[in-house]
């Protein structure tokens, strides 16, 4: 039974549909060939229609009669003996040398037949050891003299044709797996006309097809299928082959094929065709490979290179840039610093005179707004870039807007003698709900960018429209800002919104800046859902026109229009500063203690809780905490004053005075417990309305 077991797990099958691809493999080459088991029975696998009229049988049949279809069989008797010693020095050597033997057969006509023999041995895993073997009538041979060169080049041929079969077939060990990939086989009469097509049912599988009556065996089955950008291209290489009589071409295409239940799929195509001696053919052999997973994953990797490369692109025009902008921002913060230090040491050395000083005061104040606008901006595109702007809607008068931002602009225009022109006339609904403070810093950097390109005498315009907008409670509102500048060129409009593209250096154009603003404005823009556009030319000025959706709102009553009233100087009140930084709190005290109040001061926030719990007998009346301190931080501070057991004490104002200037930094200190938020650099008048705002309205409880 085990020797049963092993001489199954051993054999070879070979289907009909197989015989074909072999005999095309070997018709080309000269003599008999066959393929059989190297073991004690050494059945024959395999015989070519050559081997067969050597022995001079009719048909397979009458041939595996007349041998027993072993190879024993094909033997003469006097010569088994030699031979199998022959055979056996192959296997035990398992050398890659052909083994050559010449040996007697006698055909079924009773004649006697010398026959030169060049065999290989094989041992493979799953089929178990066998011999491919090449045979050819060396009668003639045998009984005279063939020249040596002619005898090494004729083995040379052999074994080209062994390495060629070998390259072929690589495996019949894994015929099976090949023929599973699909199979097509095509004859032709001796015209070249095809007069037979076969698909394999393993193809017709692939494809979603059952048998023959659901796929027919017809050229047009297939050519049927062929994706509409596909087809012309596959026919062409396909007829192409088939017209090549040298013999040459392969075929070798992959394409798209439409498939019964799965759609579209990608398959590859390769085909070879045997031809007679003038070229026409004789079959055509194929197989199909489904490789849509393979094409997948290329075309994913394909868009991962693209995109790759992409980004390596914007990477280097980014690094690029930013090194651009370093450059830039190192002069324009240096160009400000310069006059700032400059006229300071200017205005120490008059200190005797007062209009002097006064001027240079006057210039230090505008070179630190400057340098301020610089920073602040280098920060705005930070927090942009990080997710961290917020937009805080609330109800907003554009009318108002725009007469905010013809006063903040009115001096800088009357100093350039610039005509400025402002029209809110076509708003039909002018109080709408909106971030007032984005759309202002929106409309104020374009402004700011006009008056700055535009030269003396020229004209700058905002005008405000509207438009009905998708719902009955809103409107489009479009902001067009035209001026009579400098423009720009083409090249540079195509990054103008950018980071850090600036179409000059300041050094060149005497303009400062970060090549930011309009980076900004725009992400300020879309973070509105608004859309933001611009046209110009060199010479002829710029137009930017920003379109909104707002949601409408009703006009404010009379009492909220009201202008607040003035602040008044925080005469007597007794206010604590902590401040870890030495020239901060001193600035501080000197603005507050010239006002008019009697300051302390404590160096971080434990300090400052120690004196706050200490101050029953001389209480305070309010607290500037700065934030980040050494020992104990102004929130921490916040929280433990306000959790003291008195509550004169914990419920004591207190006002947050720090660099952390940003909307988040305001919600974190309120959410703290903190009454109010002022970001540093100090706004005198802003301090001031603060205190009177929170002290006002103490008192007045």
């Amino acid at each position: 039974m085990r020797k049963y077991e092993r001489k199954e797990q051993r054999s070879l099958i070979l289907s009909e549909q197989t015989f074909p691809i072999i005999e095309q493999i070997t018709a080309g080459m000269p003599g008999g060939f066959f393929i059989y088991h190297a073991d004690e029975e050494e059945r024959l696998i395999y015989a070519n229609q050559a081997l067969i009229q050597i022995y001079g049988c009719k048909s397979l049949e009458e041939f595996q009669e007349y041998t027993g279809y072993t190879f024993q069989g094909l033997l003469h008797p006097e010569d088994i003996e030699a031979t199998q010693q022959s055979i056996k020095q192959q296997i035990f050597t398992h050398g890659s040398d052909l083994d050559h033997v010449e040996y007697r057969i006698v055909r079924k006509d009773g004649t006697v037949r010398w026959i030169e023999d060049f065999g290989h041995f094989v041992r493979t895993d799953l089929y178990g050891d066998v011999f491919y073997v090449f045979v050819e009538d060396a009668t003639e041979k045998h009984f005279k003299a063939i020249n040596d060169a002619q005898t090494v080049q004729l083995a040379q041929e052999r074994l080209e044709a062994l390495e060629a079969l070998e390259h072929e077939t690589t495996a019949l060990k894994l015929v099976h797996e090949i023929l599973s990939s699909g199979m097509w086989t095509m004859e032709f009469n001796r015209q070249g006309q095809m007069v037979r097509v076969f698909w394999s049912q393993d193809f017709r599988a692939m494809i979603g097809y059952k048998d023959e009556e659901d796929f027919p065996n017809v050229l047009s089955s297939w050519s049927d299928l062929l994706h509409p950008e596909d087809h012309d291209r596959v026919l062409r290489e396909y007829y192409a082959t088939i017209e090549d009589y040298t013999g040459r071409r392969l075929y070798n295409v992959e394409y798209r094929l439409l498939t019964k239940d799965r759609g579209y799929r990608w398959f590859q195509a390769t085909g070879k065709l045997s031809r007679r001696e003038d070229g026409t053919p004789i079959t055509y052999v194929g197989m199909f490979v489904d490789i849509t997973e393979r094409k997948e994953t290329d075309e994913k990797l394909q868009e991962q290179h693209k995109l790759l490369e992409e980004a390596l692109v914007k990477a280097q025009r980014a690094s690029q840039a930013k090194t651009m902008f370093l450059n830039n921002m190192s002069h324009d913060i240096r160009t400000p610093m310069n006059a700032i230090i400059g006229f300071t040491n200017l205005a120490a050395t008059h200190l005797d005179n007062q209009e002097l000083v006064r001027d240079y005061l006057s210039k230090i104040t505008a070179s630190s707004s400057h340098l301020l606008s610089l920073i602040n901006d280098v920060l705005d595109m930070s927090r942009i870039e990080s997710g961290r702007v917020v937009i805080d809607e609330a109800p907003c008068s554009l009318p108002q807007l725009l007469i905010d931002l013809q006063s903040i602009l009115r001096a800088d225009l009357d100093t350039k003698g610039l005509n400025f022109r402002m029209d809110g006339h076509a708003l039909l609904h002018p109080y709408v709900i909106c971030d007032q403070l984005r759309l202002n810093q929106v409309l104020l950097n374009i402004l700011s960018n006009a008056l700055k390109f535009t030269p003396a005498g020229g004209h700058i315009s905002i005008s405000a429209a509207e438009r009905p907008g998708d719902a009955a409670d809103s409107a489009v509102y479009e902001f067009c800002i035209q001026d009579t500048g400098i423009g720009m060129a083409p090249e540079f409009l195509e990054h103008i919104f950018e980071p850090f593209e600036r179409e000059r250096t300041s050094t060149v154009s005497g303009i400062q800046g970060t090549g930011l603003g309009m980076s900004i404005t725009k992400n300020l823009v879309e973070l509105m859902k608004g859309r933001i556009t611009v046209e110009s030319r060199q010479g002829q000025g710029s137009t930017f026109i920003c379109t909104f959706p707002f949601r409408l709102s009703e006009a404010p009553d009379a009492q909220e229009t009201l202008e607040s009233p003035c602040p008044q100087q925080p005469a007597g009140w007794h206010i604590l500063l902590a401040e870890d930084n030495e020239l901060n709190r001193e600035i501080a005290v000197t603005i507050l203690e010239e006002a008019g109040c009697i300051m302390d001061v404590a160096s971080d926030g434990a300090e400052a809780e120690e004196k706050v719990r200490n101050s029953l007998d001389a209480p305070y009346d309010l607290v500037l905490m700065d934030i980040q301190m050494p020992v104990m931080d102004g929130i921490e501070a916040t929280k433990a004053i306000r959790a003291m057991a008195d509550p004169r004490l914990a419920r004591l104002p207190i006002v947050a005075m720090t660099a952390n200037a940003f909307e988040e930094d305001r919600q974190r200190v309120l959410s703290a417990g903190m009454n109010g938020h002022l970001g540093k650099p100090i706004d005198v008048d802003k301090l001031f309305t603060t205190l009177q705002n929170i002290l006002g309205s103490e008192q007045s409880g």
